[in-house]
């Protein structure tokens, strides 16, 4: 169908929060970033991640989150962990079966936050 959108591809907001919930499940079991979400609220961060993506996606959901930098403030991210949270989201695409380039267009939607995630603690 020619003019489906990766939203439709993806399976809508079930199929966009079948991935989440993939991705958060190996994130929160991996030992170097699993303690940095020790406590928070997991179902509030697998609601407004899957608003996110589906509105990236071109869904009619829209994100009404706090913006990516306030939201991350207080997690000391750094670039290994970045990678490694994209390598664990093309897990959870490739175990939904995404086609490469959809999960390309997924993790680009993410990775276009980096320098917000990333941020010190004085720039925020």
């Amino acid at each position: 169908m020619p003019d489906e959108t990766l939203y439709d591809r993806l399976g809508g907001r079930d199929g966009i929060g079948a991935v989440v919930d993939e991705f958060y499940d190996a994130l929160l079991a991996d030992p170097d970033l699993g303690p940095l979400f020790a406590n928070a609220d997991m179902a509030e961060l697998r609601r407004t991640q899957t608003d996110f993506l589906c509105e990236a996606a071109g869904g009619p959901e829209r994100y009404d989150g706090p913006p990516v930098r306030e939201a991350h403030a207080h997690v000391p991210f750094t670039p290994a962990h970045i990678q490694r949270a994209v390598a664990l989201l093309y897990g959870a695409l490739d175990a939904f079966d995404v086609p490469d380039a959809d999960a390309d267009a997924v993790v680009g939607a993410v990775a276009a936050h980096e320098g917000d995630l990333l941020v010190g603690p004085d720039e925020r």
